[in-house]
């Protein structure tokens, strides 16, 4: 059985503001301003939740990642020691959280990341006035003072 999300879609009503391009004012959002209402956090959490799954994870990163923006069911499930339904699942995660959006073309289906929605969530973990220019990559820069904890 399925739990509906409510999804991240649009701009209206969002937590943050995003403009014509894409840009998100970190100051309305970040959780070093104020604090979260609830409403604002009850919005937020399916998305870090959907998130919160490595397989899940993967897959945004692989989607987000791949030639043109968007990547076909095919190129994504032989990626995984995963059947065909697992990943298919993990997907409807994502696209139900509003991270991927899907489209049907003859009998293949391609996923393509939500760029405004994936701006939103990454505004409202950055700390207050940083900017995207200023943040390092949490990969490949953790140092003991700020590595991911396991």
């Amino acid at each position: 059985m399925s739990k509906q999300l409510p999804a991240l879609t649009g701009t209206a009503g969002a937590v943050g503001t995003v403009g014509a391009v894409g840009t998100v004012d970190p100051c309305e959002t970040s959780l070093c301003g104020d604090p979260l209402s609830q409403e604002q956090a009850g919005r937020l959490a399916p998305a870090f939740k959907a998130l919160a799954d490595p397989v899940r994870l993967r897959l945004l990163s692989l989607i987000a990642s791949h030639a043109g923006g968007e990547a076909c069911v095919c190129d994504l499930t032989g990626t995984f020691d995963l059947t065909g339904p697992t990943i298919s699942h993990h997907l409807k995660v994502l696209r139900e959280a509003g991270l991927v959006t899907s489209e049907r073309r003859a009998t293949w289906v391609y996923y393509r990341a939500a760029p405004d929605v994936l701006a939103r969530l990454s505004a409202v973990l950055r700390p207050a006035g940083i900017t995207l220019d200023q943040t390092s990559d949490p990969t490949t820069d953790a140092t003991p003072e700020t590595e991911i904890p396991a």
